[in-house]
């Protein structure tokens, strides 16, 4: 068929599908943000070796969100159900945000929980055996097409606020748009869970956001990056440099990277977060020629992503373990200041943790049954 013939086809195709419309005929509803792509069952294990199974129904979807720049896009997820039924009401259905997974696919939660390889199963059990249904979004990028979106806060907020939508939206999920919703994370999922919490008023004002529970929270990406900066744990503020890059194409990161940042940021493109380690004792310097983090280009999207500048309307728990390593408990601390300030409902738990690993550990419990009083109507005590 030569070109010519096909542009023909394709004109008379468009011309039989405006006359359509024009006699009446129903136009597709336009796709929106919390949209199912796909929704398949999977089989969620705890242990490697497809040992323990998760006693839940679940699907891995794929939905629709919406950028950091406000496009649409396409992230995937996990949505759990537990097979018993719920008898006080609607099943509430929290949206959990993970931690730091890495940048490659192979990283994302959806592939983890598959695998039984994923360490946060443990929190989002102790949800599943409340009751509540959990929606556990992989991110932008993440087990789609194109770079992960890492620390993207904006972009973070919106796929975990979409997966609750989407779990609704899921056929045969048995979930109410009506049912009381709340959203936990803990260091990226934190800051997740609070840009969730942040962004939920204008983004997704008819969920029932009861409550968000963040921990360990690298609320000010700029004070973490100069923390891990020249450290073993640099490779995260790496990560951070090719998420942001990927959210905001204007940054340019790679024509900034000398030839030695370019190679080890196109090595580190698929790694998970344990490879990340290659990066130790490094500094920004050793990658770039400018000073990347001074430059007015970055200095601009750093701010936009600052955790504190907007006002969640629901109350907040943060929890931050005093000896992190990663996330300076003083970052922990101004945001729980700032939130206060604004007059955010919030509890502040200080945690002995001497790292930031435990600090997970120890608030993890925590915070569930915190959210669990929240979800059952329960008032909040902040103490600011």
């Amino acid at each position: 068929m030569t070109l010519r013939v096909r542009v023909s086809v394709f004109s008379i195709l468009l011309l039989l599908a405006s006359l359509a419309v024009s006699v009446g005929a129903t136009p597709a509803r336009a796709v929106t943000a919390g949209d199912v792509v796909s929704a398949r069952p999977t089989t969620v294990y705890l242990l490697p070796g497809k040992l323990l199974e998760v006693p839940v129904n679940a699907w891995h979807v794929l939905y629709r969100s919406t950028s950091a720049t406000g496009a649409l896009n396409t992230v995937s997820g996990t949505v759990l159900v537990p097979k018993a039924s719920y008898a006080l009401g609607k099943r509430p259905i929290v949206g959990y945000a993970t931690g730091t997974h890495g940048l490659g696919d192979q990283c994302a939660p959806s592939a983890s929980m598959r695998e039984g390889r994923e360490a946060e199963l443990a929190f989002v059990s102790l949800l599943l055996l409340k009751g509540f249904a959990v929606a556990v979004t992989d991110y932008e990028g993440l087990g789609t097409p194109g770079t992960h979106t890492y620390m993207a806060g904006v972009s973070q907020g919106h796929a975990v606020l979409d997966s609750i939508r989407a779990a609704v939206r899921v056929p045969g999920s048995g979930l109410s748009a009506a049912a009381p919703v709340a959203v936990m994370g803990y260091s990226q999922g934190g800051a997740s869970a609070g840009w969730a919490a942040q962004l939920q008023p204008s983004y997704a004002p008819e969920l029932r956001l009861k409550g968000a529970a963040a921990g360990g929270v690298p609320a000010d990406l700029r004070a973490v990056a100069a923390h891990l900066e020249g450290g073993p744990d640099f490779g995260l503020a790496a990560a951070a440099g090719v998420g942001l890059d990927a959210a905001y194409p204007e940054l340019d990161l790679e024509a900034d990277l000398n030839e030695r940042g370019r190679a080890l940021m196109a090595d580190a493109a698929d790694d998970c977060v344990g490879d990340l380690d290659k990066l130790a004792g490094l500094r920004f310097s050793d990658l770039s020629p400018v000073d990347l983090l001074n430059q007015p280009k970055w200095q601009a999207r750093l701010i936009e992503n600052r955790l504190g500048t907007l006002t969640p309307r629901v109350p907040v728990f943060l929890y931050h373990g005093r000896g992190d390593q990663i996330i300076p408990y003083a970052v922990g601390q101004t945001l729980r200041s700032e939130y206060c300030q604004a007059g955010v409902n919030t509890r502040w738990v200080s945690l002995p943790a001497p790292d930031h690993v435990t600090g997970a550990v120890e608030g993890g419990p925590l915070a569930v049954e915190w959210l669990t009083l929240r979800l059952l109507g329960l008032p909040a005590f902040g103490n600011c």
